[in-house]
Order: structure tokens, then sequence, then C-alpha cells
């Protein structure tokens, strides 16, 4: 089956019509009707600021939805990928209590009893049946809210989008829930070619069984719709007949998803009518609203979303497309709807065995979704941003950027400031900010500056010095008249990187910016008494028991009480480096330094074994040692590890000395990371060049 002609802005329309659902829903999130009535009034437009929250936030619902979907690339793009598969993502991508998943403990959290499960070795989908978790355990609405990428990678393809939310639903649910998200699933799938309500759930009810509580559930609302005119009225009915009280559990799928059928029907095909429906309605309103928002805007376009303009209702603006999506492989850990768009439709493309969609030579940031701005805002001065059309060298669209003072247009590539960070680590915030940086030292920025009319412009990262203070480094200036290409090598002090960008006085535009190279930089903590929380250690993904700051000679001690640890960082950009780190093991069943890293189970590792051994391993899923050799190490002693990678090569030394080698071409990407197994080690500085 052919992608449909709009089908990339048709995704993006969906990613963003989620990503405003969540946003708009998660600060009352489990809020009934009546306080929200109470507090707030009908939910008409972001009301964040009046509980006294940030707009934009890391959630479990961005998180999981675009995290879990990329289990498809892990597994070949196969469209006939197995709830096991889908399973080993999970382990694969989780950090257990820290990432994308509410950590309530099993047989309170869905998500984290099947996470158990699959801890144990349960394959899916016995990981999530109510067999093994219970009937109410197993029909909690998780399964819904993370459906949303298995069918945007189905447009118009009914079949595909039921089986793979089926398949990827059971991994922790089961019956009602299951059910639940099928129904969704094929009707945003079904979206893309085709715009009636009714006909979508008249799709969707084929692939579920006719007695189920969700097909007696929508069959009452779509008959309540036709006798009811009043949407409130038939909210009321929907919690008399189906409500929280009806079921068990701490947010069970039936309720929520009779909220989200009486939002679509009393919507009157309206993005923004729907929306304050959905969110005053109550119940798990960022859940709900963000699947609701995806279905709007995969059937409606962008257009539906930005009717709301002609209201005063901006939807678009305030986000400028800035999402989180942390999980244990950094990659994506600040992201934006556009790359998560360009990841979704790559993949779709992939699975029909034509190329990915990379616009712009593959810029990181091309700006070629209507009005898109992939995260960037004016940060220093005064200025104006928008997205325009009609002066793009290679694509469609550019960035105009205008200021008539010195002013910075930029977007972020780590935590935006220390203050959010913080504020995301606070105890009543079940979702921290997980990330590491995705540019570094030693890597080259590109700009194509385009019709600047003689204004000067500058490259420029902003950075966070040793004692967290932000800090800025600047390119020579250019004059940009028809059109300047801008590169800037970024020094070796800037690290850890938080915003990279544009500084100009004048009027121009931005086609793309991009990075290229390899990093080349050194990590070491320098005074983790001052600074035990800095942005040096937040840079660092976490996937181990205990990440100490040391007080004296040690800059990293790791702790891992069972199973394997990784301490990460880097992105998928990396390819070819070397990974150098002196390794103390206090007492440890392997340590050592990985490469192409991409999650907790997909990497090369050089490993010191207490079986007196050195090995090289590829973990995918499983281990598989590609070289070993006797080598006799003791605790208490600290030994120099180095790992390169090249092309297809491996090759590791310990103390300068060559010792091992091997050759595998399954990770061809992937970040670095320190490696624990049992025990504890440590490291005073890590550094990674080019290799």
């Amino acid at each position: 089956m052919e992608l449909p002609d709009d089908y990339g802005e048709r995704v993006y329309a969906g990613v963003v019509g989620k990503t405003v659902g969540v946003y708009l829903g998660r600060p009352f999130e489990g809020w009934p009707y009546e306080l929200i009535q109470k507090r707030l009034g009908d939910i008409e437009y972001y009301v964040h600021d009046k509980v006294g929250v940030p707009l934009l936030v890391t959630d479990d619902d961005i998180a999981g939805t675009f995290t879990f979907a990329r289990a498809m690339g892990d597994h070949g793009d196969n469209p006939d990928i197995s709830a096991a598969e889908i399973g080993e993502s999970w382990l694969n991508y989780l950090i257990e209590e820290r990432t994308i998943l509410w950590w309530g403990g099993l047989g309170n959290s869905t998500e984290h009893t099947a996470y158990l499960r699959l801890k144990k070795g349960i394959e899916a989908p016995a990981s999530g049946s109510a067999a093994l978790n219970s009937k109410i355990v197993s029909e909690q609405i998780g399964a819904q809210i993370f459906i949303d990428g298995w069918a945007m990678v189905s447009p118009g393809n009914a079949d595909q989008a039921a089986r793979l939310a089926e398949r990827a639903a059971s991994v922790s649910h089961d019956g009602e829930a299951v059910y639940g998200a099928v129904v969704l699933a094929v009707m945003e799938a079904m979206a893309f070619v085709e715009s009636d309500i009714h006909r979508l759930l008249d799709t969707a009810l084929g692939y579920i069984p006719a007695d189920s509580v969700i097909r007696r559930l929508i069959d009452d609302l779509r008959s309540w719709r036709v006798a009811e005119s009043d949407w409130r009225a038939a909210r009321e009915r929907l919690a008399a007949s189906y409500g929280y009280d009806k079921y068990g559990g701490n947010c069970h799928m039936v309720p929520n998803h009779g909220l989200i059928i009486l939002a679509l029907l009393y919507g009157d095909d309206d993005f923004s009518e729907t929306m304050k429906i959905i969110n005053t309605s109550g119940w798990d309103t960022d859940c709900n609203s963000g699947n609701v928002g995806c279905l709007m805007g995969i059937k409606n376009g962008l257009a539906g979303i930005d009717a709301g303009l002609e209201r005063g209702l901006d939807w678009r603006g305030p986000l400028a497309d800035r999402i989180y999506v942390p999980s244990a492989d950094p990659s994506w850990g600040i992201s934006d709807c556009v790359l998560e768009s360009q990841e979704i439709i790559s993949t779709a493309r992939r699975m029909r065995g034509e190329a990915p969609w990379l616009p712009k030579d593959g810029a990181q940031f091309h700006f070629e979704m209507p009005g898109s701005r992939q995260g960037f805002t004016v940060t220093g001065g005064e200025g104006e941003i928008e997205n325009v059309t009609g002066v793009s060298l290679t694509g469609q669209h550019s960035l105009r950027l205008g200021a008539k003072d010195a002013a910075r247009f930029g977007t972020p590539v780590f935590a935006p400031s220390k203050a959010f960070a913080e504020w995301t680590e606070n105890p009543n915030n079940p979702y921290p900010l997980i990330a590491s940086p995705r540019v570094y030292p030693g890597q080259t920025l590109r700009a194509q500056l385009l019709d600047g009319g003689g204004a000067e412009a500058r490259l420029y990262v902003a950075y966070y010095d040793q004692d967290d203070e932000p800090c800025f480094a600047y390119s020579d200036p250019v004059v940009v008249n028809e059109q300047s290409q801008v590169s800037f090598d970024i020094p070796a002090v800037a690290h850890p990187v938080y915003e990279i960008g544009v500084e100009t006085a004048g009027d121009l535009h931005l086609d793309s910016l991009s990075w290229q190279g390899e990093p080349d930089f050194v990590s070491a903590r320098s005074n983790p008494r001052k600074h035990p929380q800095s942005m040096l250690r937040r840079s660092w993904v976490n996937g181990v028991d205990e990440f100490v700051a040391m007080p004296w000679v040690e800059g990293y001690r790791l702790v891992q009480n069972e199973g394997r640890g990784l301490l990460i960082q880097g992105t998928r950009d990396w390819r070819d480096v070397t990974v150098s780190a002196d390794v103390l093991s206090h007492m440890a069943t392997s340590s050592g330094v990985a490469v192409r890293v991409q999650g907790m189970r997909r990497f090369y590792a050089l490993q010191l074994h207490r079986d007196g051994e050195a090995r090289i391993v590829k973990v995918v899923g499983g281990e598989t040692v590609l070289a070993r050799c006797r080598f006799d190490w003791e605790f208490g002693e600290t030994y120099e590890l180095t790992l390169a990678v090249k092309g297809d090569t491996l090759k590791a030394s310990i103390n300068g000395d060559n010792l091992l080698h091997a050759t595998d071409a399954e990770l061809g990407c992937g970040g670095m990371a320190l490696v624990i197994e049992e025990g504890s080690t440590a490291t005073r500085r890590v550094r990674v060049t080019p290799s």
C-alpha cells in the first residue's frame, strides 16, 4: 500500500495534536469534572499557570508513545513484529524506577508490573496477561496512551494497525484494555484516508469482539448522541453507567475510552471544541487529550489545529514543537515534533522498502513542516521568528529571524536551565528529565543562511561551566546577502552544551542548521563536593542503581546491586569513536566501557570479567562474546580501558597494550557508557575522541 501524498504533513499534525493534548491536560491530570469546574472552569486553553507548573514538562504519554514505537527500527522494520520483540525494546529503553513509566509497584502500576515480568524472563504477551497479573491490573489505561505511533506507521491499513496495536498493548495489558487500544489505533490509521468519525468507528469495531465492554460502551455513546445534544448530560450518563466506581484499579481503560469517544462524537469535528470537551470532562486528562489530539490532528491536518487562531487559540506557538523523550538512549531525550515525525515517516518508508525521509541532506533542523520551529525561540534580546515558504534553497520552508538589535535565536539540545532540571526531579513529579546533550565539543555546526541583506550573523553554543553558570562560544561573524554557509567548530571548553543557534542584528532566513563529525571531549568531575548535582553530572543518563558523587579523588562511583548497569552519554549521531576511561573495580562481576550504545541492551563493550578475562562483547538482547583473552586484573587497581570502533572493526587496549580486536556490523551508531555488573567501580576521567 502506497503512502498518501500528504502523509508526512498528516503525521506531523498527529504528533503536534498529541503534544498539544498532553500539555493541555497534564496540569490537572486525575481531577474529576466537578473539581475542574470549581477550580478552572471549562478548559479552553493552557491552564498550567493557574496551577503553578511549567507548560513544557516531561510526561509518560509523550515519552512512551515515541520510545516504544522505535522497536520497529530495532527489529528490521518488520510489519509482523512480535509482542516479544516489542517487550525486548521495553527492556532496552526503560531504566527501572527512572524513565517513562509510572513506577508504582507490582500489582499497582500495570506497566511496572509488566516490566518486572519481562525482567524475570517472562516474554510478551504473557508479561501483560490477565492470567498472570489479574483482570483489574491488566485492564488499566496504559495500552491506549502509548498506541499512536503504531497507527501512524500504518496509514490506511486497518489490518496492520490492529495487529501492531494488539501486540504492543499485550506487552503490558489484556482484555478490554487491548480492545480499546485496537479501536483507537484503527481509527487513527484510517483517519489518513477517511474523515467521517462514524465510518472510522464502524471500521474499528470490526476488530474487537461484539460482546466486549468496549463495543457496548461505544454503541451506547453513539445512541446517546442521537438522543442528547448536550455533551455535559452525556458525560453524566457515562459516569453513571461506566464511571470509575464501576471498575477497579487506579485508572481503568473503560471510563477513559468512553470520554474519548464522547469528545469525538460531540466535538463537531472541531479541534479546539473537542479539546475542551475531553479536558473539561476530567479523569485521565493528559492521556485522553493526547490520544484525541493525535486522532484529530491526523484527520483534519494542521489546518484543523490552526483554525483556533481565529478565536485567539494559538495551540502551537507556545510549544514551538518542544518535547522531551527521556529513555536509556539519549538520542531523543531533548526532542521536537518534527524529529519524532521524521522518525515515524522514515519507519513507514523503510517498512515499504523505501529510503528514509532526510530533508536538506539530513540536517537535524530543516523546518520542512508547515509552521514548524523545532524548538527555536528568541533566547536573548528582542526579535521575531516564524516559519515561511518560498525562500529555501533545497526545500520549501525556512525560519525567518528578525531583530533590530543583536538577538539570539536558539533551540535546546540539553536541559534548558538548571532550575528546570531541578523542577523535574521534585518528589511531586514522577517523570524527571533524563537526557544527555545532542551536541558535543569536536563536532562542527553548519548553518545555511539566506536573504540577509548584508546583516551580520554568527553561530553560537551555550554551555554550562564547572559552576553551572551559562557560558557562550561564538563563531566568527559573516555578512549574509543572498546566501551564506556558516561553520563553527565547537571548542573543547563547551561541555555540556545546552543550546545552539544564530545571533543576528538584522533580518535573514535560517534554511537549515546541522552538526557533523565525531565528538572530542573529556568528562571529569572537578569538585563533586561543591556541585554534587551538577549539570555535568546530569549530562549522564543514569542506568545504574547508584551514581554517587564522591567528595575525594573519585569523580564517579557506580554501584550496581543486581544485573548490569550503564552510565550513558551520547547519541546515534556518533559512529566511529574511541572511548577511554580509568576504571577501578572495588568489587564487581565485570566492569568496562561501551561504544555504539543504543540503550540498556544494545551496545559493544570491553569488559574486565571476574573470571580473569578481558572480553569484547556484543549485547543485543542477549550477550555474545566477540573476542577474549586472559587478563589477571585485581580489585582495587586502576586500569585504563580503551575501546575503539571504526566501521565494523572493534579494537581494545588496557593500559596502552593492544589486546583484542573483533568485527561485527549489527550496531552502526550510538553513544558510550561505563558498564558495571554487580558491584561498585570508580572512574575519574572519561575521554571520547574520533577513531
